[in-house]
């Protein structure tokens, strides 16, 4: 046990944040699997169980049974407690249960933390780690209270304060479980002004990321806020718009369910209207959607919207014949290599398990296995309805395609190589590109 201690102080803090994830999730699937969890009558076989926890840690939202119906209280407590560990991260849990029992975060803590949250420096942490647990306190529990008033009118009232409570963590950790019953997710409120704006609300901040959320409150301008929040607002703001345009455009939907569908394919999985009734042209938009996800250091993925912004000032900047730039700010060269880094490994993520899916699922169309990987790793959880009918196999699939995508393709690849960069290099030749 000591050797074991001793090896797992030795490695990266991305391998550690890597193992973590998997042993909670292994956790969550032996949890999922006691008597105490399972409905009476109903059956929950290891693979569904394993699904449903990577799912709910990943928080993606994708389900090969329904929640509600197999799973008891217990069971959906379970579920709700691994989305907001999984939402939070496991090293920012962890840190917070070591400052509830009085103790010293270490550096290697500080470190974890520091790479789970996607920050630059190792400098306040534990300070950042409380306001980040702060945050989704008060988030979560405004978004409960607004659910309640909802909810109350259809359900008892501990039933209603139930499912508020759980929706509102799946809601602000971007993860679209729901608990009503018969796979029927949000579609019975979807004329609900108050449950759609109020789960709107919870899933953009929560998709924004912490450390905007931070900025904002501290600057209350946004000219005063950093350029990396200004990119994370602006490419949310237009991609919401945009999304709600062409959903509007292609599908026969309220504005209302435009809106929330563009908001809800930014990762966090919940629907109004039933999916697989879309034409293959919103499917797609949904699809694009799904791929771009979150911004970095939220509880969202996707590839991120700063990758996407740039991607795009690269583009742009090459046409016009400029330095890559934004906000009367420079970026830095290696920022637009990463993003072509992590862009061109979740293409591969994503083509890699559609052709899977497509050999091992020959009765489905290919919009539907694309939307539905896409979705999976995006950490969405929008489905077209096909994954309970899915294989074993399949489900093993996108377990492993949620989990790449909750940690990142690129955190994935290179967290192996620990070696230093070679200060020696290879004489320069061009080639021909284009």
């Amino acid at each position: 046990m000591i050797r074991l201690f001793q090896l797992l102080k030795k490695q990266p803090p991305g391998r550690l944040i890597t193992l973590g994830f998997a042993c909670v999730i292994l956790l969550g699937t032996f949890l999922l699997l006691l008597p105490v969890s399972i409905n009476p009558g109903v059956e929950v076989s290891f693979t569904d169980a394993l699904f449903t926890s990577t799912s709910a840690v990943c928080v993606t939202g994708l389900i090969a049974i329904d929640t509600a119906d197999h799973f008891t209280v217990f069971g959906r407590a379970v579920v709700a407690l691994l989305i907001q560990i999984g939402g939070l991260g496991v090293t920012s849990v962890g840190v917070a249960f070591i400052l509830a029992t009085g103790k010293r975060v270490g550096m290697k803590g500080r470190l974890l933390v520091r790479e789970a949250l996607n920050v630059n420096t190792s400098k306040g942490m534990i300070r950042l780690v409380k306001s980040v647990l702060l945050m989704t306190l008060c988030f979560e529990l405004g978004g409960a209270i607004l659910s309640f008033i909802v909810f109350a009118r259809d359900y008892p009232p501990p039933a209603a304060l139930g499912i508020s409570i759980f929706h509102s963590i799946a809601a602000f950790n971007n993860s679209g479980f729901d608990i009503l019953g018969g796979m029927q997710n949000l579609i019975p409120y979807q004329n609900d002004v108050l449950l759609n704006l109020t789960t709107s609300v919870l899933i953009i901040f929560g998709g924004l990321g912490f450390l905007v959320i931070l900025d904002i409150l501290k600057n209350r301008s946004f000219k005063k806020l950093s350029l990396h929040s200004k990119v994370v607002i602006t490419t949310s703001t237009a991609l919401l718009i945009m999304g709600t345009l062409l959903l509007k455009a292609t599908e026969d939907i309220s504005w209302l369910g435009a809106f929330f569908q563009s908001v809800s394919a930014r990762t966090a999985g919940f629907s109004t209207y039933p999916i697989g009734e879309f034409t293959n042209a919103g499917l797609f938009i949904l699809v694009l959607l799904m791929f771009i996800g979150a911004s970095p250091g939220s509880t969202g993925g996707g590839i991120k919207t700063s990758t996407f912004f740039a991607l795009v000032q690269s583009v742009k900047s090459l046409m016009a014949k400029k330095h890559y730039s934004a906000f009367h700010r420079s970026i830095p060269a290696e920022g637009i290599a990463k993003a072509y880094h992590i862009t061109l490994l979740s293409l591969l993520v994503v083509c890699a398990g559609t052709l899977g899916l497509c050999i091992l699922e020959p009765q489905c169309t290919f919009i539907q296995i694309l939307f539905e990987v896409t979705s999976a790793f995006g950490t969405v959880g929008l489905s077209t309805g096909i994954t309970p009918e899915l294989r074993d196999i399949s489900k093993l699939a996108l377990v492993l395609i949620m989990f790449i995508g909750r940690l990142g393709a690129f955190t994935l690849a290179s967290m192996w190589v620990c070696r230093p960069a070679p200060n020696a290099r290879y004489i320069e030749e061009s080639i021909t590109i284009g």
